[in-house]
């Protein structure tokens, strides 16, 4: 028995077993300390997650170099098998494949990255999470009106960032323009209208004004883009029922909604204001003509 012992002990295969497992520990416990490190000194929570996301990458491609390294001299015999291997490896899991090559793409083409607001094949979320093979999206939409988180998680294959376009609300411009569109009712003073749409715009997204033609000036030079007005606009047109005014203006994209409830609420209350001289319009029928009537009454006597 102990010469047994003996013999496993000096066997350089388990040598080579041993030290495949401290040079596995080695990496494992030096990366571990890196996203310690990363998780104490960096705030800002997209490059924390980015950072740790791309060590624990670089840890699995370490470890196999580790055991390349250790078990190279074992590797010339499989070299063939390992190729009719994987020939048939790849045509099965051609999709598994496939969401690997869009996580490349992914981390170095600019599609998105976590904190974007996307919409894939029709899912619209934020990115909360980019897996080597899917990503996870928090949906909003669906039964919920509004850009509000609906509550559920979607995890959508990499693979098919290759097969669907990627709609990006937030990468290079984190803003979208949004319109609501004011009947007003003929006979109101017009002008006046204009005037309290175009104060109560600039008032409540004055602010967003100067940093969206910032990120503005940095897409005309990046794309070949329109040089486009970020300032708000207020437009007319006369229709059969009311004048209609449409405020165009930009906004923040997790704003959208709030901003158009404050914007519909200050209208409200400035309209009311005007004693009549501006009143909302609402859908009125105008019967022009009735038709004939017929009416015939018989006895019985």
């Amino acid at each position: 028995m102990p010469d047994t012992i003996v013999d496993v002990l000096y066997d350089p295969f388990v040598g080579k077993l041993v030290s495949a497992a401290i040079g596995v520990l080695v990496v494992i416990v030096f990366v571990r300390f890196l996203q310690r490190t990363i998780a104490q000194r960096i705030q800002t929570q997209t490059t924390r997650y980015s950072l740790q996301k791309t060590l624990s990458f670089l840890s699995y491609i370490a470890i196999i170099f580790v055991l390349a390294v250790v078990f190279s001299d074992r590797m010339d015999n499989l070299t063939v098998a390992l190729g009719v291997a994987g020939a048939g490896i790849a045509f099965a899991l051609q999709e598994v494949i496939a969401s690997f090559a869009g996580w490349i793409a992914i981390s170095f083409g600019s599609f998105y990255r976590i904190g974007d607001r996307v919409q894939l094949g029709g899912i619209k979320g934020d990115v909360i999470d980019i897996g080597i093979l899917r990503t996870a999206i928090m949906e909003i939409g669906e039964w919920v009106k509004g850009d509000l988180y609906s509550g559920r998680i979607v995890r959508i294959a990499n693979s098919f960032i290759f097969k669907e376009p990627v709609f990006n609300y937030s990468s290079d411009f984190p803003f979208v323009w949004d319109e609501i569109i004011v009947p007003i009712k003929y006979g109101s003073d017009y002008r006046l209208a204009r005037t309290i749409l175009e104060e109560t715009a600039h008032e409540i997204i004055g602010d967003y004004i100067e940093e969206a033609q910032a990120y503005w000036e940095k897409m005309v030079k990046k794309f070949v883009i329109e040089n486009a007005s970020v300032a708000p606009m207020v437009t007319l047109i006369a229709n059969d029922n009311w004048l209609e005014f449409t405020l165009r203006y930009v906004v923040n994209f997790k704003r959208r909604r709030g901003t158009k409830d404050l914007l519909f609420q200050t209208l409200l209350e400035r309209i009311e204001a005007t004693d009549g001289k501006v009143a909302f319009a609402s859908a009125t029928f105008h019967l022009v003509e009735l038709p004939a009537l017929n009416v015939n009454l018989k006895s019985d006597q």
